[in-house]
């Protein structure tokens, strides 16, 4: 989701901004509609939750770099937004058993946010540190705005699949490449690849950090076996 920057060397074309917000728009609902009991959502509520998944990495980018959210310039975008959540909605039985398609586009989406939200921040005139942590917030934004709509703890702070770390990693190489002199379009399509492809491995092989529970048992037992035991 990122403006059409006039760039010689970096041009993103709309389709590609409203492909990312269309797949957003899916995954919340399919998210949103999977809930039951006190947490289900009615019809408006799934399309909300929808509609801000897609729509909520960018109007996170844009608010971060303190220009007008482009998101918001054009009717294609919320349109998009809602067709794809209510597309989601209704078909949520056939998505859900198509669940491997899903995470893969879901990667890829991850991959798109993030060297959007990059490459926007580096065409700005951004240092690389803060254009990474742009391009992070562009890729998990979407996700932190809906687990807080829904009330439920944020997902990429739990022991998961490596969500933002797949995203950071593919800014960084975006970032890396762009500053050692590579084209911005080649940087990002380097980017988007690790990206997708950590975040598919994590899943495929049940990769995350370890729990912070896990560290602190273990920081414990050193220090444990460090105490001499005093025997009569």
């Amino acid at each position: 989701m990122m403006e059409h920057v006039e760039d010689a060397v970096l041009i993103i074309p709309l389709w590609a901004d409203l492909l990312a917000v269309g797949l957003g728009g899916i995954q919340g609902a399919l998210f949103a509609s999977g809930f039951r009991g006190d947490r289900r959502l009615d019809l408006l509520g799934v399309a909300i939750i929808g509609v801000v998944m897609g729509m909520g990495g960018g109007l996170i980018r844009d608010l971060l770099l303190n220009v007008l959210p482009v998101t918001l310039q054009s009717n294609w975008y919320l349109l998009t937004a809602t067709g794809a959540a209510l597309l989601g909605m209704l078909l949520a039985g056939v998505f859900q058993r198509l669940n491997g398609v899903i995470v893969g586009l879901d990667a890829i989406v991850i991959g798109l946010f993030g060297a959007f939200g990059t490459g926007k921040a580096l065409t700005l005139g951004l240092p690389v540190a803060p254009a990474i942590f742009v391009g992070v917030c562009s890729a998990v934004g979407g996700g932190i705005l809906r687990d807080m709509m829904m009330g439920i703890p944020v997902s990429i702070m739990h022991v998961g699949s490596l969500y933002a770390v797949a995203a950071g990693a593919g800014c960084l190489v975006l970032a890396g490449a762009h500053a050692l002199g590579a084209p911005l379009l080649a940087a990002s399509i380097a980017g988007i690849v690790v990206t997708a492809v950590i975040r598919l491995l994590a899943v495929i092989f049940d990769i995350s950090l370890p729990e912070q529970r896990a560290l602190h048992r273990r920081k414990v037992a050193v220090e444990t076996s460090a105490i001499p035991i005093v025997r009569p």
